[in-house]
């Protein structure tokens, strides 16, 4: 794992400066954010699968989908929010930092390695 990260590090030359306690400007820079692949995908599919239980469960609540089994509409309605809430907030993320949006970037998406 440590020879993986030390193998992605870049490193720049820095031009020698006579005084050795100056700040040069390429200390400061970040590198560019990674796009996280995994987690996009994972934050579309809690997304869709939120919206898919969500709509089925207000269905079943309102009475268009024949509730045979009444006591299965609330767990299918909790488990679509909780598959929705955070699906669309990193779905939201994603699409602003693709967008260029000032404050968001792809390093607020947690990554999976």
């Amino acid at each position: 794992m440590v020879r993986q990260m030390a193998a992605e590090v870049r490193y720049k030359k820095m031009s020698k400066s006579r005084n050795e306690d100056e700040f040069l400007d390429i200390q400061f820079q970040r590198p560019p954010p990674k796009f996280p692949k995994k987690a996009i995908i994972l934050a579309v599919a809690l997304f869709v699968g939120g919206t898919i239980l969500l709509v089925i469960g207000s269905l079943l609540m309102t009475g268009y989908i024949d509730a045979k089994y009444g006591d299965r509409t609330w767990p299918v309605l909790i488990l679509g929010s909780l598959m929705f809430i955070p699906g669309f907030y990193h779905v939201r993320i994603a699409y602003y930092a693709y967008q260029g949006y000032v404050g968001y970037s792809f390093d607020d998406i947690p990554e999976f390695d």
